[in-house]
């Protein structure tokens, strides 16, 4: 029997998971101030692409980024990685490809994979934040309502 609840756990918690773990793709042209003096764009703007895909995840899955800094919620990047694998130039475009890695507790987690306007493989990454209380700037469970919503 127990082994039988452990599968139905399981299999609940892959369906949980699958609904969070919505890929959603969006596209930006790079820009000039966004290169370096070779034409390649600047490491550094990368996790301005990251950001800017994560907002765009949120407010697709129906959360207002804006509404969470008023509601108390702040949300601070932890960890982030990225390895590159080909440069992006001047007037490319950038697909930015983004999922939440699992369902958001204290946590939320994604990972990103990022192609060229050839749709060649430029970057890997992952961004890993905390959901954190702006009156007591200490870590919080994900509030009830946002994983509500993120898992719908």
């Amino acid at each position: 029997m127990v082994f039988f609840a452990y599968e139905l756990f399981r299999n609940e918690s892959k369906k949980l998971m699958n609904k969070c773990q919505t890929n959603m793709d969006f596209l930006y042209k790079i820009r000039y101030a966004e290169t370096d003096q070779m034409g390649i764009v600047h490491h550094a703007n990368y996790a301005l692409y990251l950001e800017q895909a994560r907002i765009e995840w949120l407010e697709k899955k129906g959360l207002d980024y804006s509404k969470l800094e008023k509601d108390g919620i702040m949300l601070p990047v932890l960890k982030m990685g990225l390895e590159f694998k080909k440069p992006l130039y001047f007037g490319d475009t950038v697909r930015v490809s983004i999922k939440c890695v699992e369902e958001p507790k204290v946590r939320i987690k994604f990972s990103y994979i990022l192609y060229n306007s050839n749709e060649e493989l430029v970057a890997n990454a992952f961004v890993h934040l905390a959901f954190m209380s702006s009156e007591t700037r200490r870590p919080i469970r994900c509030p009830d309502y946002v994983l509500k919503i993120l898992m719908s």
